[in-house]
């Protein structure tokens, strides 16, 4: 290995080699290799529902699977060992193995002894399938190996290996590495080391394409980085010496490779890497001391199906000479599968392949496995319990031996037969798709290695018989593609997509065979199908379309064909396709064999007008196919005036002028060829003015446009216009829709600057007289449209404007007197023609507001405009209300009050007021600018009261300008009491408010008192009830501004009121209302007891003359309810005053801790002069220990400035933490303890000296009990972690609640104290939850 060539100067001489165009041209793999041709599984498997064939069959299932050493202890004459330990090492000499021949066995007389039993060929497929796959040859790498063999002497090439790398070996011990673009990218090995190993006879990448393990012809291993080119592993001891590498394989786990040598023998190799040392280990797990195996094949899974239940099981596919086995890797080495050959050639290689297949719905891998002419295909399956079964499925019988066998895609295999032709073949059906010869390539064959001649030959003769045919090396696929390894060069395959095999045909000028083969594309029969997806009606529709062009192409080959000239007999006898055309209702393909086949124009033209001019000229509804004749005759026509071909291309630019011609002379004809008596004078224009008005007139239009103002082409204009104004004009059949599109259509003409045409006036009079005075009102919104397009169109050149005003508000059309005045400029009278228009009439508010608020109008324009508005200002109110509210805000803001004048219907006046004040309607008016004066808001109000009363409070609560006092007397007037009320208390008269309250509460009761017994159903108790809970929520509400005698006037009256239906004879109430009352009297008691004192409460009732008589069982439930009520607010009482403190002890605990903390200095010098605080004696000096562990003097600090004060106490800093932070801000202390960066001290409170017993600091220190700066530091923390009420002061104001009578802290007794108390407060929050833990 010391002897490895300079990598990049290997890489420089191959590369320049090869030209850049050679490697564009020649390694066109659909783009490039670096976008190798994935098949997605779901194109592989769309097919997947298809059915196996009948003639499948399951294996017998065993009780017993078959063991390793039942294998082994087989009879057969044909038996092969397969055990577990290793087999005893042969000490064999190695003999050099250089040369040796790699050529093609196609290249001489390959002698096949099985040409005897061939069979006979089946028919060529390529006229039914075309051209299947598609080979290059890839140019770049091809020149750089023949570079390299020359120029670094590499050798020849002896295997090759593909994922999204190109690993190629040569037979002097090199791997030669190449990229995506052919460019090589790495030399792996030296010809000394291959001198030493022997050529390169086996390669393998892994998934990720990292790790390259390469197998030599005298049996050693080397594992290369394809990252970096580095040597990896160099394994020496894997297998018995002397053997070459058959084969070498990774498996989809990247520490495990399978490798198979010349002695027949397999050996799992597991890579390692422990402590930084690769390692490897073998095991052998064929032995070929009883058999020799000679190919196998690792399961490999897509990325799409790593999680596939088979993927666990790591499967092994082994082919010996005598059977097949499959093994399972993981868990533990399991013989899942044994299949005997049978009798066949010896000569025969033996071919192992797997493939992930779709079988009724399920995708499984699908072992491919032949030796000779016959494929037998296996389904491995994993059941529910965990076992593997596997089933065979119909075998493929061919007619000539096999040297490979690869899969391409799930349906489709590739096949290589002995005499180097590949052969497609569908799997399913076992059709050959396609044969193609690739002896050119020179293939490469491994004979060599499995005779072993760089070990000396020493293996059975079986084995080299079997070699004479293998290219297991030679041959390798990756996504869809196969590459093949010759002498001098590489090829690729693979299969071409539909297009191409479609296009493949057509550049052969096998038109029928293309037109088939896209036929089978669109039936869903085709093989081999690429580029194909979706679902069946897309794939049919992209199908359609090429099929379509290929019948382009066919009817130009045919036409080309046609006579130039004879007899319209002879050409009607050459174009039959015509009248299959038209029987077959292909109208496009008819059209366009007349023009390109005959240069005829007018045939089609005829053809069409036959069909659709009978039933218009019935009055008949066309049918759906009638309708789509009709639109390719206009478009056809379009086309033809416009020197276009139908339905695409153009025209040739001789014929145009004629053609345009000639459609023109056929449109004006005066009767058509075959006409009857009864026909009308120009059927052409007759017929498409009746199809469709509007299209033939833009077909017109446009063509108009085109023509040159020669003379020719004005007569022709000026005729097609007198044919139309006679045809319509003179014509009752034409509805007012048609004849006003004729007539905008004139107007267009004769608005143009060049225009040559004349058109007689009246003519749009009478049209006027037409649309204006019809003899009945039908369509009028379509007349009125009609006029107005005309109108827009330049015709208004052609009226008399006041004449046609006249019309117009005769006919009601609005509209078009709206198009006049604007055009005068007379804003004012448009605001009519809006109001009268009842289709229009709410855009009237729109245009005022434009009018007023859009520059580009005068004054005078705008003024007229404001007025008119204002004189109809109530037609606007009545019309919409909040948009004319929204108006008059916005223009009108300054007249309100003329507005509200105007306004004499008051139900009007009250939507406009409700719109313009109230902010629920949804309008955007900004209520400060509009400065409307109270008045006006109390209007409103009072007819508020008059027609929506219940709306009154709510309404109230979102007005803002209105006076108190004579709000209160309006709704006063109209006796809505509960508005009184809350006027009232809005005003501050709480008890006024109460007493009205009071008083309604008062008189629902009494009507529940004296109502009849035989009352069933009672409305009124529901009154009462939420009489009563308004009442209380007006006393709640107020109560916390009360002083306790105000509070009483406000609930025992109310208590009175609800006690007092209870103290009359209970003879006179109902059952059902007393038990009601009684529920309604204790809502008010619980009400009332948070505002209350509870011993006042009871002391009102006791004192009561009626309950003063010792009848205390009427008040029982009263009472009782009023203690339950206490008792759980005492327990709820004591549960959160046990919470607050324990809540306080564990923080004062915490404090504690925090504080009597000692401090660990890191060392024990000052950190910034660097003495030990013993030895500096020069004076008094305190040492500083800070928590991040740093020690100083105080003088050192006081002079680098290390401290702040802070609420008027000093502060110490650690100089060496806050050294980088000194741009900060003192300010920033709290954020910066919390960072760390300013680190609470402890002040050690002695000096450096020794103290004397007179230091007057030391007795400072020990005498007075304050906290240090640390300490304040950690309370300040402490507080801010915990923000509120004081834990203190939160338990001085229980202490003094629970010391009281009441034990209740809502207690109203004492009134002085509760207007200060914590709980009191409205931002009070009690949070019972488990403090936050600070960090030490």
């Amino acid at each position: 290995m010391e002897n490895e060539p300079d990598h990049e100067n290997v890489e420089q001489s191959l590369c320049a080699k090869t030209s850049e165009d050679e490697l564009n041209k020649s390694f066109n793999l659909e783009a490039s290799l670096s976008k190798f041709s994935y098949i997605d599984l779901d194109k592989e498997l769309e097919f997947k529902n298809d059915l196996i064939d009948d003639k499948e069959f399951d294996i017998p299932q065993v009780d017993t699977p078959p063991t390793l050493e039942s294998i082994l202890n087989e009879t057969d004459d044909e038996d092969e060992s397969f055990v577990l330990e290793d087999p005893t090492l042969l000490n064999i000499d190695t003999i050099d193995s250089h040369s040796y021949d790699t050529s093609s066995v196609a290249s001489s007389d390959s002698g096949d002894r099985t040409n005897l039993k061939r069979k006979k060929k089946l028919p060529d497929s390529f006229s039914l399938h075309g051209s299947v796959m598609r080979h290059s040859l890839l140019k770049g790498i091809s020149a750089q190996i023949v570079s390299a063999a020359d120029k670094v002497d590499a050798g020849l090439p002896t295997a090759i290996a593909v994922s999204s790398l190109i690993a190629v070996g040569t037979s002097h011990g090199l791997a030669l590495i190449f990229d995506q673009n052919q460019a090589l990218r790495l030399c792996l090995g030296s010809t000394s080391v291959g001198g030493q190993y022997g050529a390169i006879s086996a390669l393998s990448i892994n998934n990720d394409c990292s790790r390259l393990l390469c197998g030599f012809a005298k049996g050693q291993i080397t594992m290369w980085d394809l990252a970096s080119g580095k040597l990896l592993r160099s394994i020496t001891d894997a297998h018995p010496p002397g053997t070459a590498i058959l084969h070498i394989k990774f498996t989809d786990d990247p520490t495990l490779a399978i490798c198979n040598d010349s002695g027949g023998s397999v050996f799992e190799l597991t890579f390692k890497r422990v402590m930084g040392v690769r390692t490897c280990e073998s095991r052998c797990l064929f032995s070929g001391s009883k058999g020799e195996v000679c190919c196998i094949e690792p399961l490999h899974s897509k990325p799409e199906l790593k999680d596939h239940p088979i993927t666990q099981f790591s499967l092994l596919a082994m082919a010996s000479l005598t059977k097949i086995l499959v093994i399972g890797l993981k868990p533990s080495l399991k013989v899942w599968m044994t299949f005997p050959y049978g009798r066949m050639d010896p000569s025969s290689v033996p071919l192992l392949a797997w493939h992930f297949v779709a079988v009724q719905n399920y995708v499984n891998p699908m072992l491919a496995f032949c030796r000779g002419d016959v494929v037998h295909f296996l389904l491995v399956k994993r059941d529910e319990s965990g076992a593997i079964h596997v089933t065979k499925q119909k075998h493929l019988h061919l007619y000539y031996d096999l040297i490979n066998f690869t899969w391409i895609n799930s349906r489709t295999v590739v096949l290589l037969d002995s005499v180097e032709k590949l052969h497609v073949i569908d799997r399913q059906t076992q059709e050959e798709l396609e044969t193609v010869e690739i002896s050119e390539v020179q293939l490469v064959y491994n004979s060599s290695h499995f005779k072993s001649l760089a070990t000396g030959g020493n293996v059975s003769q079986a084995l080299a018989l079997v070699g004479e045919k293998a290219c297991y090396q030679s041959i390798s696929s990756y996504g869809g593609q196969i590459f093949y390894l010759g002498t001098k060069s590489v090829y690729v395959m693979m299969l071409r997509s539909w297009r191409e095999r479609v296009d493949h045909l057509l550049k052969q000028d096998c038109l029928t065979e293309a037109l088939a083969l896209a036929w089978s594309f669109h039936e869903g029969k085709a093989k081999a199908v690429v580029g194909l997806s979706g679902d069946a009606s897309k794939r049919k529709a992209i199908v359609a379309d090429r099929m379509v062009e290929i019948l382009f192409h066919y009817a130009d080959r045919a036409l080309k064909k046609c006579p130039d000239q004879g007899k319209i007999q002879v050409m009607e006898q050459h174009f039959q396709v015509v009248l299959m055309c038209w029987e077959n209702r292909l109208y496009d393909a008819m059209i366009y064999v007349y023009n390109r086949g005959m240069n005829e124009f007018i045939s089609p033209m005829e053809k069409l007008f036959r069909v659709i001019a009978p039933p218009l000229n019935a009055g008949r509804t066309l049918t759906d196919e009638q309708v789509v004749m009709g639109n390719k005759l206009l478009v056809y026509i379009s086309c033809c005036l416009a020197g276009r071909a139908y339905p695409l291309g153009d025209i040739p630019e001789d014929l145009v002028p004629l053609v345009k011609n000639q459609v023109f002379e056929f449109l004006i004809r005066l009767h058509s060829a075959e006409a009857s008596p009864e026909e009308e004078i120009y059927p052409y224009i007759r017929t498409l003015l009746h199809f469709d008005t509007r299209e033939f007139l833009n077909v017109l239009a446009l063509t108009f446009e085109d023509f040159k103002n020669d003379k020719q082409a004005v007569e022709y204009q000026q005729r097609i216009v007198d044919i139309l104004l006679k045809v319509m004009v003179e014509n009752s059949d034409f509805t007012p829709s048609q004849v006003g599109c004729l007539f905008t259509f004139l107007a267009r003409q004769l608005a143009k600057p060049d225009n040559t045409l004349f058109v007689n006036r009246t003519l749009f009079d009478q049209v006027l007289e037409f649309l204006c005075s019809p003899d009945d009102d039908s369509r009028h919104s379509e007349r009125q449209q009609v006029l107005l397009e005309l109108l827009q169109a330049g015709g208004i050149v052609q009226f008399e404007e006041s004449r046609l005003i006249r019309m117009a508000e005769k006919a009601e059309f609005y509209q078009i007197c709206e198009f006049m005045y604007e055009r005068e400029h007379q804003y004012d009278k448009i605001i009519d023609c809006y109001l009268r228009d009842p289709l229009r009439e709410e855009e009237v508010f729109n245009y005022i507001h434009n009018i007023l608020s859009i520059p580009g109008h005068s004054a005078e324009e705008k003024q007229s405009v404001w007025q008119k508005a204002m004189d109809h200002i109530e037609e606007l109110v009545s019309l919409k209300p909040c948009k004319a509210a929204e108006l008059v805000a916005t223009h009108f803001s300054g007249h309100i009050e003329t507005v509200i004048k105007k306004l004499q219907n008051q139900v009007l006046l009250f939507k406009f007021l409700r719109s313009l004040l109230d902010p629920r309607e949804g309008i955007h008016i900004n209520q400060e600018l509009l400065q409307i004066s109270p008045s006006i808001t109390e209007q409103f109000i009072e007819l508020l009261c008059q027609f929506n009363p219940t709306q009154v409070i709510e309404t109230l609560q979102v007005l803002e300008c209105y006076r108190l006092e004579e709000t209160i007397q309006i709704t006063q007037k109209y006796q809505l009491h509960e508005v009184t009320a809350y006027l009232l208390e809005k005003k501050g008269d709480i008890h006024g408010a109460f007493l009205i309250m009071l008083e309604r509460l008062q008189s629902k009761l009494w009507e529940i008192t004296h109502q009849g017994e035989n009352t069933k159903e009672d409305p009124s108790l529901k009154d009462v009830e939420d009489t009563m809970v308004e009442t209380i929520a007006l006393c709640q509400r107020n109560s916390h501004n009360l002083n306790q005698q105000q509070r009483e006037a406000l609930w025992f009256p109310l208590l009175e009121a609800m006690m007092a239906p209870q103290k009359l004879s209970s003879s006179a109430i109902p059952h059902l209302h007393s038990e009601a009352l009684k529920s309604l009297t204790m809502q008010v008691l619980n009400s009332m007891a948070a505002f209350i004192a509870l011993p006042s409460i009871l002391q009102r009732i006791l004192q009561d003359p009626v309950y003063g008589k010792g009848k205390l069982g009427e008040i029982q439930g009263l009472i009782l309810g009023m203690l339950d009520t206490f008792n759980y607010e005492q327990t709820l009482l004591e549960t959160t005053t046990s919470l607050l403190n324990q809540d306080l002890h564990w923080s004062l605990c915490n404090l504690r801790a925090s504080v009597t903390r000692g401090l660990n200095p890191k060392q024990d010098y000052c950190s910034i002069c660097l003495q030990q605080y013993k030895r500096r004696q020069e004076m008094a000096d305190e040492i500083i220990v800070f928590s991040c562990g740093h020690l100083y003097h105080s003088f050192c600090l006081q002079n680098k400035e290390c401290t702040m004060e802070i609420e008027g106490q000093t502060r110490w800093t650690c100089y060496k933490c806050s050294s980088s932070n000194k741009v900060g801000k003192l300010s920033e202390n709290s954020s910066e303890i919390k960072k760390g960066r300013i680190t609470p001290s402890q002040v050690k409170m002695s000096p450096s000296y020794h103290q004397s017993k007179g230091d007057p600091t030391a007795k400072k220190g020990t005498s007075e009990p304050v906290l240090d700066p640390q300490q304040i530091q950690a309370f300040d923390q402490l507080c801010r972690l915990y923000r509120g009420s004081s834990r203190l002061a939160l338990l001085t104001e229980l202490s003094q609640n629970r010391s009281s009578e009441s034990y209740r802290p809502f207690s109203g007794s004492q009134s002085a104290p509760a207007f200060n108390s914590i709980f009191q407060n409205e931002n009070f929050q009690l949070q019972l939850i488990p403090p936050p833990v600070t960090e030490d």
